[in-house]
C-alpha cells in the first residue's frame, strides 16, 4: 500500500515518541521492521522516511522482527562482530605510532609507573597529526592516549624540598609538649596568620545555591582598592577545647599584632576557660610575624607574660612544615569554606563569616575586629635582647632556637664578672734607669711645669689669641710619664720609635711627636744625646743591655735590690 504524506507525518510523531523510551540499536531496528511489515508494500520506504534512517536499516529489522533473532548475532549485541565504521588507527597504518611519538615529547611522570600523563592538548595533537597526513579527531586521539595509559592530570603539591635534619625530632617534641600541657589542664594553642584578604566585590572560589541566572556579580579584575583596604586575620586555635579565635586586623601583620591577638584571646576566653593556669603553650610557624628569629615577637611575648602572669612556652615548627600546624587544617580551612563564593565587602562581613564557622565535630569560632595601628619597622635594641636572653627567655628542648619559655617573673640579675686586672704596662722606672735616669719621679716633677707651659703655648700661637672657653680635657694618647721615658730612651739609648711603640702601646708617630717636643726640656735638665753611645734596636738587644746593667727583665718577679721591668712585651701581646 502507498502511505500518504499525512500518514507519514503521523508515523513520524509516533516513532519520535517511541524513540524517547531509550531503546537499544537492535530494539529500535526491530521496532522499525515491525512497523514496516504492518504497512505492507512500501512500508520500508515510508518508515525510513518517517524515522529519518536508511532503508537498509529498516529492511534489516524486518527479518529480526519476524524471527526474533538475527543469524550469527550473539545475544546482547546489536551488530555482528566487526560491524560498524573501522577505527582510525586501523584504516590509517602508522597513526598510532605517530601519535605515540608526539605524545612522548610532552609526557610527564615516571616511565616505569602505571600511569603517565601528557601535557599537550588533544586539539594540538590533532593538528600535528594532520600536518603529518593523518585524519583523526580529538575523540579518537583521547581514546588512543587512554589505551597507552595516559591521562589528563593536574600538578600535586607533594614535594617538600630539603628537610631540616631536626624535623622529626622537633615534631616529637611538640607532640610531647602538647600532651603534657593537656594532661596538666594547661592551655595549648596553635597560632598563625591567615592570608590577607582584599575587601570589596572581588571573586572568590566556590559555588553557592542561588536562583537560576542570578549569580553574585563581582569585579572582573582583582586590582587593589586602596579605600577599602585589606584585612589581616590572625587565628588562635585551642587544641583541647576545639575552639577558634580570630582577630581581624585592618593594619599590618606584625609581631605586635600577633601578640595582641593572643592577648585578646586570653582576656576573653583563655583566662575563663583555664582558671588558675600559670602556663601557656603556643605552637607556631618558624617565619612570619611569629618568626623564631623575630626580636619584636619575643619582646611583646615578654610584656604579655608579665601582664597575664603566665609563663609562655613557644614551640616553632621547622622551616617548610607550616602545613602541619593544627590551625591550618582545624580552623583556617573551615573559614575558607564559609567564605566561598562570598565577597567580603567590609571587615564586619569577614568577621561575621568567621563567627558563623562550625563543623560537625563541634568547632566554634569567635571573631573580633582589631582596628589598631601596628607600624612595621620597629627595632628592638641589643641591650633589650641581651636582657631578655639573660633574665626572661629560658630555652629548652632539642633545638633551643625553636623552643623557649618566656618567664612571667625575670630571673635575678647575674653577678657581674670581676673586672680584669689593669695592664701594668712596662716599668717606666726600670726603662729610665737603663737610659741613665736614676730618679724618674724627680725628673717628672722638674719637667711638669715647663711641659704644661709649652703645651699651652702651642695652641695659643696657633690661634693667635688666648683660649676663649674651657678645655675639653681630652686625654693624651701617650701619658706624660711614658712620653718623658720614651724621649729619654730615644736620646740616651737611640731606641727607634718602632721598638718604643711595642713597649708603650702608642703609635710611633705619637711617640716621635712627643719626643721632639720634650727634647728641649730634657736638654735644659742636663740630658743630652750621647754621641756614639749605645744603640738598642731590637727587643733582644734591650734584654741583653738590661742583663749587662744588672737589671733582671723577668715579668712578675720583683727584685729587692734592683729596679725591675714587669713586662717588655707589647701591650697587644699581653691582652
Amino acid at each position: 500500500m502507498v502511505v500518504s504524506e499525512n500518514g507519514v507525518a503521523g508515523l513520524a510523531a509516533k516513532l519520535a515518541a517511541v524513540r524517547r523510551l531509550g531503546l537499544t540499536e537492535r530494539q529500535w531496528r526491530e521496532y522499525l521492521g515491525i512497523e514496516a511489515r504492518a504497512l505492507g508494500h512500501g512500508g520500508i520506504a515510508a518508515v525510513a522516511r518517517a524515522a529519518g534512517v536508511s532503508q537498509t536499516t529498516v529492511a534489516a529489522g524486518v527479518p529480526e522482527a519476524e524471527s526474533g533473532e538475527l543469524e550469527g548475532l550473539p545475544p546482547g549485541r546489536s551488530r555482528r562482530p566487526g560491524g560498524g565504521r573501522k577505527k582510525a588507527e586501523e584504516t590509517q597504518p602508522g597513526l598510532a605510532a605517530a601519535l605515540k611519538g608526539l605524545a612522548e615529547a610532552a609526557t610527564r611522570g615516571d616511565p616505569m609507573a602505571a600511569v603517565t600523563w601528557c601535557s599537550a592538548s588533544l586539539r594540538d595533537l590533532e593538528r600535528q597529526l594532520a600536518a603529518r597526513g593523518f585524519r583523526c579527531g580529538k575523540d579518537a586521539v583521547a581514546r588512543m592516549l587512554r589505551a597507552e595509559g595516559c591521562s589528563l592530570q593536574a600538578m600535586a603539591k607533594v614535594l617538600e624540598g630539603r628537610q631540616h635534619p631536626g624535623r622529626d625530632e622537633q615534631f616529637r617534641h611538640i607532640n610531647a609538649m602538647i600532651a603534657a600541657f593537656a594532661a596538666a589542664g594547661e592551655p595549648a594553642i596553635s597560632v598563625d596568620g591567615k592570608k590577607k584578604e582584599q575587601l570589596g566585590p572581588y571573586h572568590r572560589d566556590g559555588r553557592t545555591w542561588r536562583p537560576g541566572g542570578d549569580p553574585v556579580r563581582v569585579r572582573d579584575h582583582d586590582f587593589p582598592d586602596e579605600q577599602r583596604g585589606k584585612i589581616t586575620p590572625y587565628g588562635i586555635y585551642d587544641i583541647a577545647a576545639n575552639r577558634g579565635f580570630v582577630s581581624v586586623g585592618t593594619s599590618r601583620d606584625t609581631a605586635a599584632f600577633a601578640v595582641s591577638a593572643i592577648r585578646r584571646w586570653w582576656q576573653r576566653e583563655g583566662s575563663i576557660r583555664y582558671r588558675g593556669a600559670r602556663r601557656l603553650l603556643a605552637a607556631c610557624d618558624a617565619g612570619g610575624s611569629n618568626s623564631c628569629t623575630g626580636r619584636l615577637w619575643k619582646d611583646q611575648l615578654a610584656v604579655l607574660a608579665q601582664e597575664a602572669g603566665l609563663e609562655i612556652t613557644v614551640c616553632h615548627f621547622p622551616p617548610g612544615t607550616s602545613k602541619w600546624n593544627k590551625i591550618e587544617h582545624r580552623l583556617f580551612c573551615h573559614i575558607t569554606r564559609t567564605w566561598r563564593a562570598r565577597p567580603l565587602m567590609t571587615a564586619q562581613d569577614a568577621a561575621a563569616g568567621i563567627a558563623a564557622t562550625t563543623t560537625y565535630q563541634g568547632l566554634k569560632c569567635t571573631a573580633v575586629l582589631d582596628d589598631g595601628e601596628y607600624p612595621d619597622g620597629i627595632k628592638i635594641s641589643d641591650e633589650r635582647m641581651r636582657y631578655l636572653e639573660e633574665r626572661v627567655i629560658a630555652r629548652h628542648g632539642p633545638h633551643g632556637e625553636w623552643n623557649y619559655a618566656v618567664l612571667s617573673v625575670p630571673r635575678p640579675a647575674p653577678e657581674p664578672e670581676p673586672a680584669p686586672p689593669p695592664d701594668p704596662g712596662p716599668d717606666l722606672a726600670a726603662l729610665a734607669a737603663l737610659a741613665g735616669i736614676a730618679d724618674l719621679g724627680a725628673l717628672l716633677e722638674a719637667l711638669a711645669v715647663p711641659f704644661a707651659a709649652a703645651r699651652e703655648q702651642r695652641p695659643h700661637l696657633d690661634r693667635g689669641h688666648p683660649r676663649r672657653m674651657a678645655s675639653g680635657g681630652t686625654p693624651w694618647r701617650l701619658p706624660y710619664p711614658a712620653a718623658v721615658t720614651a724621649a729619654a730612651c730615644h736620646q740616651q739609648l737611640r731606641m727607634p720609635y718602632r721598638l718604643l711603640e711595642q713597649l708603650l702601646g702608642a703609635h710611633e708617630s705619637t711617640i716621635s711627636l712627643a719626643t721632639r717636643r720634650l727634647t728641649p726640656l730634657l736638654a735644659a735638665a742636663g740630658l743630652t744625646p750621647r754621641p756614639g753611645g749605645t744603640r738598642i734596636a731590637t727587643m733582644d738587644q734591650l734584654h741583653q743591655h738590661a742583663a749587662a746593667a744588672g737589671i733582671t727583665l723577668v715579668p712578675g718577679r720583683p727584685q729587692a735590690s734592683q729596679p725591675q721591668i714587669r713586662s717588655l712585651q707589647p701591650r697587644h701581646a699581653q691582652s
